[in-house]
């Protein structure tokens, strides 16, 4: 039985270090942002285990017109339970949850290797691949709601 809940910034720790931050230490996975009361972080559970996180911060990115906006962060599911529609239910109630509070364009920056996973959910490229450091190869993604 799989749930989605919302959990402490805290919590997603224990997904983003092995997935998305590996080999680097604990402070790494702390986002700026993480603690403020318009962050939410929700964990997909699993047999009341934790193996998927994603976190949703109330910012806009001038490259956008809309008036309501959101960040995706940190979007992460443990290795061994990958490409079995985990992420994908995370990004879905990320969605459904913006819907519910009238945000207008979800954004993130999407790894170069999970472009292709957010074009089937209808996600789009802005502009060119840039670095971001000690991570890699990003590319601006966007959906309007």
């Amino acid at each position: 039985m799989n749930t989605i809940k919302e959990i402490p910034s805290q919590e997603t720790y224990a997904v983003r270090q092995p997935v998305l931050r590996q080999g680097k230490p604990i402070e790494s996975c702390i986002f700026e942002g993480d603690d403020l009361p318009t962050t939410h972080h929700f964990g997909l559970f699993e047999n009341e285990k934790l193996i998927g996180i994603i976190s949703l911060f109330k910012q806009i990115n001038t490259i956008f017109a809309a008036e309501n906006q959101a960040q995706i962060r940190g979007m992460a599911v443990l290795e061994n339970h990958q490409k079995k529609g985990f992420g994908e239910a995370l990004v879905k109630h990320c969605e459904n949850y913006c819907e519910s509070q009238n945000v207008d364009l979800i954004w993130f920056n999407a790894r170069t290797a999970a472009v292709g996973f957010y074009k089937k959910m209808n996600y789009q490229v802005a502009g060119e691949p840039f670095d971001i450091k000690d991570v890699g190869e990003h590319y601006l993604m966007f959906k309007q709601l």
